[in-house]
């Protein structure tokens, strides 16, 4: 459990206790959801939680640069060092990605060490990803004989020390292990510890006790802050469980261990409380809801007169769900509202509390994909603010040095001036300087969230359409990720998360502008629409262009050569596409042709832009071509060589123009007449020279017919 300044301060003054009494218990509440990779479409793991605190609560997402024996300090119980856990690691820590809170919540800003505060979630340079924590419960029976322990290793440096220290993920659970032997917990908590080979949840059970499962492929999990979700494990298989030494002797000589009917130890009903209230039975049941694998009222859970889930019946862990969950199906989990069971659901029924409430501070889902070498397998999904409005960002978080500093400020740099514990329209309404990504799904949260009605659905359907767009093109840079040398990679990760930032950025800025002139007209006569969104076609009208960054355009048919006489057309031609994920990415292809000078070098064409070229053909000889495609974001590729050539045309008879002919009768020129070939020779076939031969001929044999008959007659 977090206790901020506020309450740290009340500490002091001995009324710590009235206030946390009278906070409202889901505020401490977290919802954590792994699902096995032979229960998804893309064959991934995905695993994560949504951090629950308060409505308007900042949190930073940055890169820890490795330290030197780096010091972990607490300020968890107080702002004294000392009063909480401290411990210092002897050798280099490694770098890695967090989520953090603001250190002046914490009176920590001047405490180097004490300032690296709940970072939550992350994944270091290995490839160990860390999601913590989740806060669970004891019994009463447990805590009689082990309680907590207040300089015990709890949240405020969990992630950090994991993420710090950890080879691979069973060498963070043996670490971690080691720490709660010796050091002892502060808090009843589950962290997620996993690697690009296995995923394991490691639970504080207590003070000095813990236990660690490995998850299985064919299951998925939804845990709201409940200690006692059952898990039947053989205690002795080192592959599949680890845990203290006592873990089962310390209940057993007690007299409070509990069994399963074979007599296997059921740890975490032995340790566990009975039931952990609601609002957190209620998210239980909207999460097997949600995941296809619903728990039946009267059999599973009982409700009271408002639709509160009040009690569990034997609560399970793990369970198979009814449907193969996509990515987008995976990070949409931590919003469920109850939707799928209009009993369940939270926007129908204001009594309930939801997995996707107004109190989340950041959500992460690692997408843990089997087969690829550490450095690329797990992609951290990481959505600012509350998820219920918010888009999450991929990031190769184990390559990641850097992060863009406008929309990510340091963690000890955020000014906090805008957060509260409470919702505020108002607040909200406010524009905000500089560009944190944070404040600026914070604000469209409040603003959709105390507007459900008029804004919500709508403001929903669009979020989810950028969001798809996103999925759809990390995609495509996987793909030039994987195919990417390792001593690249680094580059491109860092140039990947920029980009992907910069096109959610500026669709959520805008998106908040009109919604605030929204709200600040005071019309909600009729919804609130995003002028971006084509609600008709369920797509917006301008696409997010991330990976459209990275992808050069592909030219599908090249240049041809062309020969061709003197005068006559020459054609050339290119198809191009950009393989983006991007709608409409084609039509925006500029083309520009180049001609090749006797230098060799080439020089662009005026006005030769489009697709296809007619190149002049004036004079004969030949010319070396080619284009280039442009995309829009200014990636150019260049087809082949094409040549032109150009042949002399036909000669024609001196002093004849081409095509003409003499008519033998009239002696008139015709365009259409044929003549005699060249040497004077009929052509065969020429009808009209065959006629003047027969009537030559004919014209010789009257000259010799008269010539004899003269004789004859003398």
């Amino acid at each position: 459990m977090r206790l901020p300044a506020f309450a740290k301060k009340a500490f002091r003054g001995g009324v710590v206790a009235a206030l946390v009494l009278a906070m409202p218990a889901p505020a401490l509440a977290c919802t954590q959801v792994y699902i096995g990779k032979n229960q998804t479409t893309t064959g991934d793991t995905y695993v994560g939680r949504a951090e629950d605190y308060s409505p308007r609560y900042c949190k930073t997402f940055g890169v820890q640069q490795p330290i030197d024996n780096p010091v972990f300090r607490s300020f968890e119980n107080d702002s004294v060092p000392g009063t909480g856990f401290e411990y210092t690691y002897q050798g280099r820590s490694y770098r890695y990605t967090y989520v953090r809170d603001n250190p002046d919540e914490w009176d920590a800003q001047d405490d180097e060490a004490a300032s690296r505060v709940y970072s939550e979630a992350g994944t270091n340079e290995r490839g160990v990803s860390v999601s913590a924590t989740l806060t669970t419960d004891y019994n009463d029976g447990i805590d009689a004989i082990d309680p907590l322990v207040d300089t015990g290793i709890g949240e405020y440096n969990l992630a950090d020390y994991l993420l710090s220290v950890s080879s691979t993920a069973r060498d963070g659970v043996e670490k971690l292990g080691a720490i709660v032997d010796q050091y002892g917990s502060q808090g009843c908590n589950q962290i997620v510890i996993a690697d690009n080979t296995e995923t394991w949840i490691f639970a504080q059970l207590s003070g000095h006790q813990w236990i660690a499962v490995k998850m299985g492929d064919d299951v998925a999990s939804v845990n709201p802050n409940i200690g006692g979700l059952q898990y039947k494990v053989d205690l002795d298989d080192a592959s599949q469980c680890l845990h203290s030494a006592d873990v089962v002797t310390l209940p057993e000589s007690n007299g409070v261990l509990v069994t399963y009917d074979d007599g296997t130890p059921n740890i975490f009903k032995t340790y566990g409380k009975e039931n952990s209230g609601s609002s957190q039975n209620t998210r239980l049941a909207q999460g097997r809801a949600y995941f296809g694998a619903a728990l039946a009222p009267q059999t599973d859970y009982t409700v009271d007169e408002q639709g509160r889930v009040t009690s569990l019946i034997d609560p399970q862990l793990t369970f198979t769900p009814g449907i193969k969950s996509d990515t987008f199906t995976a990070l949409r989990s931590l919003a469920a509202r109850g939707e799928q069971d209009d009993s369940l659901n939270a926007n129908l029924n204001s009594a309930l509390y939801a997995i996707g409430n107004n109190r989340t501070t950041e959500s992460n889902i690692f997408q843990i994909r089997s087969g690829l070498s550490s450095d690329i397998a797990t992609i951290q999904w990481e959505a600012l603010s509350r998820c219920e409005f918010s888009v999450y960002l991929p990031s190769y978080s184990a390559l990641l040095t850097e992060v863009p500093a406008d929309y990510f400020p340091a963690w000890n740099t955020v000014d906090g001036t805008y957060t509260g514990r409470k919702d505020d329209v108002a607040q909200a309404l406010v524009e905000k300087d500089g560009k944190n990504l944070d404040y600026v799904f914070m604000d469209i949260n409040t603003l959709a969230y105390n507007n459900r009605a008029s804004m919500g659905e709508n403001v929903r359907a669009y979020l989810d359409v950028l969001q798809k767009q996103v999925i759809a093109q990390q995609d495509v840079v996987d793909g030039l990720m994987q195919a990417t040398p390792a001593d690249q990679r680094t580059d491109l990760a860092n140039k990947a998360f920029a980009a992907v930032s910069e096109q959610v950025y500026n669709k959520a800025a805008k998106l908040l502008d009109e919604m605030r002139a929204y709200v600040n007209a005071g019309d909600t006569s009729s919804a609130f629409m995003p002028s971006d969104y084509d609600a008709e076609n369920g797509t917006s009208r301008t696409p997010i262009m991330y990976a459209s960054a990275f992808v050069a355009p592909s030219i599908t048919a090249q240049p041809q050569s062309v020969t061709c006489a003197q005068g006559a057309e020459a054609k050339l031609s290119v198809a191009a596409t950009v393989d983006d994920s991007v709608d409409g990415s084609d039509a925006q292809l500029t083309y520009q042709w180049f001609v090749k000078g006797e230098d060799g070098n080439f020089s662009a064409i005026d006005g030769a832009t489009a697709a296809e070229y007619v190149a002049a053909t004036t004079e004969v000889g030949s010319k070396v071509y080619r284009v280039e495609v442009t995309s829009a974001a200014g990636l150019v590729s260049t087809s082949d060589e094409a040549t032109v050539t150009v042949t002399q045309a036909a000669q024609e008879e001196p002093g004849q123009k081409p095509g003409q002919k003499t008519d033998v009768k009239t002696d008139v020129k015709t365009d259409t007449a044929k003549k005699a070939t060249k040497g004077g020779l009929a052509k065969t076939g020429d009808s009209s020279v065959v006629t003047v031969a027969l009537l030559t001929v004919a014209g010789v044999l009257a000259v010799i017919g008269a010539v004899l008959i003269r004789k004859r007659a003398n």
